[in-house]
């Protein structure tokens, strides 16, 4: 039984690093998302390319969010929710 029991462990652990890895390799902030951005989209467009930004700061019309943390990077700034300006870091 206890053989089993250390089995069940075992493969629970590794089921459980295979989905965080893989889970880490979705970020969907890289080159080929980055390079599908473009002028005047709509901010919806963008998270439905991106994902829910990192973080959003808005002052009256004009708002600059920011996908992924670290290294890696993207900005997207909108006027009344269309894309004006968009730039990378790390990509």
């Amino acid at each position: 039984m206890k053989s089993s029991n250390q089995s069940s462990r075992f493969a629970l652990a590794v089921l459980a690093a295979v989905l965080f890895l893989s889970l880490a390799g979705c970020s969907k902030v890289n080159r080929e998302h980055y390079d599908q951005l473009k002028m005047g989209m709509a901010y919806a467009e963008v998270v439905a390319l991106l994902g829910e930004p990192e973080q959003c700061d808005a002052l009256v019309s004009l708002k600059s969010c920011v996908w992924g943390k670290g290294a890696k990077t993207i900005t997207v700034r909108l006027v009344g929710d269309q894309v004006i300006l968009f730039e990378s870091q790390g990509l």
